[in-house]
């Protein structure tokens, strides 16, 4: 890939400027940078905390067209430009729409805002995701935080943490609202999901989203809403959540996970063996496309095995089981993931949840995936071993809009015999339904 060429005098001649989010003074080139601008580009907040020369030219950001008709002139002109840019410009900043542009750009970042927030919070973002909800469906981003332990948010006008509070009520989760940071007005604020949900909150702000522990020990401020100046803002000895919950420790949040999936059986605490099976799980899997920023019911979860795996490999997940003694909470844990358990007899247990991506569905009648269906996802993924149950199945998808596909899997497995030979044992032949919104 060939990148932006630089001025003939050896050096780009738009400069990228990251203004500190952390409030340390500026990179030691930055003054003599703005001293030969002839353009200076930012956000108003920007442009009123650096020295911009008297004789230089300056556009407020709004919309971004204009700004980059401004600088390739700029460039053509031979006159310096500079960028203003929150903290890191090059981390879901400004960095990558300059380059589209054919740009000639060098970057000065600063600290970036993430990276402020959790210092101001007093913990280590080790393993923490980072995700956005800046000019783009805000669920995504949701989703990361109902699945992962550690998240931070960019967030934006319309989608910062009242939504995302509002979105995370049912899930365990502390949340840290940094607003104004590196200004005289920053604050940090300690808080709940419920609590911020119902106040309003100053942009630009960073939201951290945590799993309970993350707030354990000596020290830490009241999760309940309470607010503390940036001095007082994080726990004594913050850290990132020990134990079930914790970041992975290969350092990939919403990788592949280490230990596979379609685990076996013995894997899972179950009963009488009330289990989807390795080889149906397997395909059930692959069907729900489970990944970061996704939602995903399991329903009739049980054991809890699918929508475990959905979550390892990602995924929000909610599992929905009418038995309070279901194993899956106690899977969930075993296995260092978190999902929202919701107990109650589906249909009934469904109402209120927030819409899912996928749905799967291992337990009840037509009147469950009636219900499912009613919420329009993307994909339902059906599991039955009862072949009367598969024509109206097929049936009620197709006339919700659904493209259905299916098939059966009996697998048979290896068992051992006397004398050291080998037989197939075979399981209950299943049929998995896939319907899938055009």
């Amino acid at each position: 890939m060939t990148g932006p060429q630089p001025s003939a005098a050896g050096e780009p001649l738009v400069s990228v400027v990251g203004v500190d989010a952390g409030g340390a003074p500026p990179h030691p080139v930055v003054a003599p940078l703005l001293a030969r601008a002839g353009l200076v580009v930012g956000a108003a907040r920007h442009l009123a905390v650096v020295p911009v020369p008297a004789g230089a030219a300056t556009i407020v950001l709004g919309p971004l067209a204009p700004a980059l008709e401004r600088l390739a002139a700029a460039v053509v002109a031979g006159t310096p430009a500079v960028v203003l840019a929150s903290g890191d410009p090059g981390f879901f900043g400004i960095v990558r729409r300059l380059r589209a542009a054919g740009l000639p750009i060098r970057v000065l970042p600063a600290v970036s805002s993430v990276a402020a927030a959790f210092a101001r919070a007093g913990l280590d973002s080790d393993g923490a995701a980072v995700v956005t909800a800046h000019g783009r469906d805000l669920r995504p981003a949701l989703n990361a935080c109902r699945a992962l332990p550690a998240v931070a948010v960019l967030t934006a006008p319309g989608a910062g943490a009242a939504e995302i509070g509002a979105g995370l009520v049912g899930w365990p989760r502390h949340l840290v609202v940094a607003e104004h940071l590196g200004t005289d007005a920053e604050r940090v604020t300690w808080t709940t999901a419920e609590a911020a949900a119902g106040r309003a909150w100053a942009d630009p702000h960073v939201l951290l989203s945590l799993a309970p522990a993350d707030v354990a020990g000596p020290g830490s401020p009241d999760p309940t809403g309470g607010e503390a100046p940036a001095a007082e803002a994080g726990p004594a000895g913050g850290h990132l959540p020990p134990g079930v919950g914790s970041v992975r420790g290969d350092n990939q949040p919403a990788a592949a996970p280490a230990g596979g999936w379609a685990l076996p059986e013995s894997a899972y605490d179950h009963r009488d063996s009330m289990i989807t099976k390795a080889e149906v799980r397997a395909l059930a899997v692959a069907r729900l496309r489970p990944r970061l920023g996704r939602l995903i019911w399991d329903v009739g979860a049980g054991s809890g095995s699918v929508g475990i795996e959905c979550a390892l490999l990602g995924a929000a997940v909610i599992a929905v089981d009418r038995d309070p003694t279901a194993p899956v909470a106690a899977n969930a844990a075993r296995h260092g993931v978190h999902l929202r358990v919701v107990t109650g007899e589906a249909p009934a247990a469904l109402r209120g949840l927030p819409d899912p991506d996928a749905v799967f569905v291992g337990g009840g009648g037509t009147d469950v995936l009636d219900a499912v269906a009613v919420r329009r996802p993307d994909r339902v993924v059906v599991t039955l071993a009862a072949l009367d149950r598969v024509a109206p199945a097929v049936h009620l998808l197709r006339a919700a809009g659904y493209a259905v596909s299916g098939s059966q899997l009996a697998a048979a497995r290896l068992a051992d015999l006397p004398g050291g030979s080998v037989r197939l044992a075979a399981t209950n032949p299943v049929v998995v339904l896939t319907g899938e919104r055009p």
